[in-house]
């Protein structure tokens, strides 16, 4: 297993207790790392449009470089979030989509997006405020 993606560790040291992302040793924390980070969570709600190759994807997540964004779709994809998809084809292509359980996490995510998106202009006046004093 690759290190940089989480390793093969087991997701709960006990399976027989119920996930807690509040214990430390809960793997429902590197998943919702996985999920929550900056780039995997850009990816997954770009993917909510339908499939994309890399380099298209890359282009919707402004600002990510290729390895960061290679790097989380490891992640999500190891988790079962995202599917990839080599084409045959000359050059190769790779397509990227959301699974069930993807698309699911994807739609909340859009949501809390929507939410602080409309959010903005109070957690400017926020900030201003808190520089002030």
């Amino acid at each position: 297993m690759n290190p940089a993606v989480g390793g093969a560790e087991p997701l709960v040291d006990d399976p027989t207790l119920e996930a807690d992302v509040f214990s430390r040793n809960c793997g429902s924390r590197a998943i919702l790392q996985n999920v929550t980070s900056r780039w995997g969570l850009l990816a997954l709600v770009a993917l909510l449009d339908g499939e994309l190759r890399f380099n298209a994807l890359r282009r919707r997540v402004d600002g990510v470089s290729e390895r960061m964004l290679s790097v989380s779709l490891q992640s999500l994809e190891r988790d079962g979030y995202v599917h990839r998809e080599m084409l045959q084809a000359i050059p190769p292509r790779v397509e990227y989509s959301l699974t069930d359980r993807g698309r699911q996490v994807a739609e909340r995510l859009a949501d809390l997006i929507d939410l602080v998106e409309g959010q903005v202009d109070e957690v400017d006046e926020a900030r201003a405020e808190y520089d002030r004093r």
